[in-house]
């Protein structure tokens, strides 16, 4: 089958973002062009010389991105009844470190979410975008992609399309509220000046949509003002979730509130520190509590 249907399954029945089918995209015509065409058609040997070869051109984190995309081609071979052999199904990729996502502070998400200053179109909006990433714990291409028609402003939720085009409705405060309802004034006075119309929540200053790339360097932007390293849409998401646990929030409504289909991926997204998770442990289990002195 062709690498064209497997790109049209993955964006109309998996939804997959449009970097992450990019990313496929550039994995498998890599290993088509070894192959001088037909991928449906390697072998196992054939597949394993191509990783070889990749080993030792790509650094283990992007070796690890093509498998990936290897077997995910030859999972939809298999759906489809045209899998030559099995076995590729189980090849394994070099073993990477487990890299804890960097969490900010609660003061230090105060300071970003406070960054856009005045009451002009830019500031408004990127106030809004701050508020609700780090309110609804949204990823980047679900803001990015959100319709005004699927944001309730007095229910303060929003009705998000994830990953596999599953939704799910993600409840912001009122901070978020506050921010966004300044921000659809500005709106709507902008799409008035420009003289057009829109569906989408955030818009560029030529009432265009946003687009990921955007909101990336707008965070980046406000960050380096603020002296915060390594700042991304995702770890104003990892924040949220982490911060929520550590105010008592339980690991299964936070993973409905994220969008994972499994809890050891919402459990992936915190980081607890460990004397914090032992200062829990001290406080609520009953076999680490002092016991009194026998009489």
């Amino acid at each position: 089958m062709s690498l064209e249907e497997f790109c049209r399954y993955l964006k109309e029945e998996k939804g997959v973002s449009p970097h992450t089918l990019r990313a496929y995209q550039t994995d498998l015509a890599r290993f088509a062009a070894f192959l001088g065409g037909e991928p449906e058609k390697a072998t196992l040997a054939q597949t394993r010389v191509f990783l070889a070869q990749e080993a030792k051109k790509v650094s283990k984190t992007t070796l690890a991105r093509r498998l990936a995309s290897l077997k995910a081609y030859f999972r939809f071979l298999k759906k489809r009844g045209k899998l030559k052999d099995e076995r590729l199904l189980y090849l394994r990729g070099p073993k990477l470190a487990q890299r804890l996502p960097r969490v900010l502070t609660v003061d230090e998400i105060f300071a970003l979410v406070n960054a856009p200053k005045g009451d002009d179109f830019l500031a408004l909006r990127d106030r809004a975008i701050l508020e609700l990433l780090y309110g609804a714990g949204l990823r980047v291409s679900e803001l990015v992609s959100l319709k005004l028609s699927q944001l309730s402003l007095e229910l303060r939720v929003v009705r998000v399309k994830g990953k596999g085009s599953k939704e799910r409705l993600a409840p912001f405060g009122r901070e978020a509220q506050k921010a966004l309802r300044l921000y659809l004034e500005a709106r709507e006075a902008l799409l008035k000046k420009r003289k057009k119309e829109s569906p989408y929540l955030f818009l560029n200053y030529r009432a265009g949509p946003l687009t990921a790339r955007s909101v990336h360097r707008l965070i980046k932007k406000y960050a380096l003002f603020l002296g915060l390293p390594a700042v991304s849409p995702h770890t104003l998401r990892h924040s949220f979730a982490t911060h929520l646990l550590e105010a008592g929030a339980d690991l299964r409504s936070i993973q409905e509130m994220l969008g994972h289909a499994r809890l050891s991926t919402t459990q992936r997204y915190t980081h607890l520190d460990f004397s914090h998770l032992a200062s829990i442990y001290d406080e609520a289990h009953p076999r680490a509590k002092k016991k009194g002195k026998r009489s």
